[in-house]
């Protein structure tokens, strides 16, 4: 239901303004002219969602990976639906989150700006620091520097600090009487010097193309801008290795399952070789040290195709399941195979007698795997299934862990601590008054609340909310 509203960008009104009034596609409509087929991975389509920001989501922009011409491409599109493509700290955030990826894989980046700019009353949150919006620039360059392809179609509106983007791209494609670009439009040179001049005077399509040369292609129409984006990227000579066509089995259990397995309650650990048996070709999985630190499951398996090692939750991370970690983490590194980690945290219960002593060995074992899965130089992919808490969400390769991607189920928790398992009785001196339960009630609803996938997917601390049958294809 999520995934639909946010699908309708700035809602129905606003998009028969934007493609009846305004005579332009809808941003995802021009998704598919482009795109050769419907493999796109829309990452964090929540960002923004149920932020202070107004009653729309407010990113207003897509980000995502798809095939363009056979070349795997992050693209970036402005959703003008949602307050004319104006950008806010969220949006900024994905745009930035979306130059990563493509630094990081090496992939051609196209941008389809449709877009107001900033959105002024919040600039002090996007404007003027390290990871705000002159970085998007500032990466384009460096992309540039790189080798990296970085192409643009200004599909509507392109204001203020927006102008850039496509400027600094190395090819421009602008659209007949629907693209303008300036970096303040009619209403500002009124303002300034008096004149009244029509936005295609000021900054069209044809004056880019004939007198600025900021644009390098006019396209009479935006099926032909998205026509020539085609063949642009057939001339940039980037075609990365080509991908084997590895014949792959389906696993033997239908990921279908996995909905079904998905956990809710995070007070006991599921098996997560079920998990395992639907995510991976043939449902092989050649485990490593199957009986050595059993609360966490490590070995190799293939997934359509590709063959990966699997660091697996299956309960809390025991000192001896953070040595075998360590030890699979660095075997990976060696070898070169990607790590994918599945974390599901579950507290065990344990003997009051012995938590000090446990804990002692386990904070060296964990600290342990932490470096190794800091230096494991191989891509890295997180899926958080369940419940991960605390120093886990570390040691698993969690956000502050750069991963490559991470994706979570719809039921995931991820917070410092399981706000259930905070004690109620005061603490030692206190009279147990009223006033501690109710503090103590506000901050587990708290917890409570910001530990929940959808808070963490709006704030865009991950790439995204995965359905668990889905995982496989992600």
């Amino acid at each position: 239901e999520l995934l639909e509203t946010v699908s309708k960008g700035g809602g129905e009104n606003a998009i028969l303004r934007h493609t009846q009034r305004n005579k332009k596609l809808f941003v995802r409509e021009r998704l598919k002219l482009l795109l050769d087929d419907e493999s796109f991975l829309e990452l964090s389509p929540l960002a923004g969602l149920n932020m202070p920001y107004g009653d729309v989501p407010a990113a207003g922009c897509l980000t995502g990976i798809g095939k363009i011409g056979g070349v795997w491409c992050v693209l970036v599109a402005n959703d003008a639906t949602v307050k004319g493509g104006t950008l806010y700290p969220i949006g900024v955030k994905k745009q930035l989150r979306a130059q990563e990826i493509a630094m990081q894989n090496r992939l051609l980046s196209v941008y389809l700006v449709d877009s107001g700019g900033a959105f002024l009353p919040l600039q002090a949150e996007l404007f003027p620091d390290k990871l705000h919006g002159g970085r998007v620039f500032y990466n384009e360059a460096i992309m540039s520097a790189m080798g990296i392809p970085q192409v643009a179609v200004v599909c509507g509106s392109c204001v203020a600090g927006g102008a850039y983007v496509p400027t600094m791209a190395e090819e421009v494609v602008m659209i007949d009487k629907i693209s303008t670009l300036f970096l303040a439009g009619p209403p500002l040179v009124k303002a300034a010097t008096g004149e009244d001049v029509s936005p295609e005077d000021l900054g069209g399509a044809k004056l880019h193309s004939h007198v600025s040369g900021c644009s390098d292609h006019f396209a009479p129409s935006e099926k032909e801008a998205y026509d020539c984006v085609r063949n642009v990227i057939s001339t940039l000579n980037y075609d990365p290795l080509p991908e084997e066509a590895a014949e792959h089995d389906s696993p033997l259990y239908s990921p279908e399952e996995l909905l079904g397995l998905a956990p809710q309650d995070y007070r006991c650990t599921l098996p997560v070789k079920l998990i395992l048996s639907r995510l991976t070709d043939g449902s092989r999985f050649q485990e490593f040290k199957a009986n050595y630190g059993t609360t966490l499951v490590t070995g190799f398996g293939h997934v359509e195709g590709h063959l990966v090692g699997i660091v697996a939750n299956n309960g809390e991370l025991s000192h001896d399941a953070s040595l075998k970690g360590s030890h699979f983490v660095q075997l990976c590194s060696q070898r070169s195979i990607p790590i994918l980690f599945l974390q599901n945290t579950a507290p065990q219960t344990r003997e009051p007698t012995s938590i000090s002593q446990v804990w002692q060995f386990e904070l060296k074992a964990q600290a342990s795997m932490m470096a190794a899965v800091a230096c494991a130089a191989v891509p890295k992919i997180t899926v958080v299934i369940g419940g991960c808490y605390g120093s886990e969400s570390y040691v698993m390769c969690g956000r502050s862990f750069s991963p490559n991607f991470l994706f979570l189920w719809p039921n995931a928790r991820v917070a410092l601590v399981d706000s259930r398992h905070f004690s109620a009785a005061p603490q030692a001196g206190d009279d147990g008054s009223t006033g501690d339960e109710s503090e103590l009630k506000q901050l587990k609803e708290k917890l409570e609340e910001e530990s929940s996938a959808f808070y963490s997917s709006a704030r865009l601390w991950d790439d995204g909310i995965i359905l668990p049958q889905n995982t496989r294809k992600v």
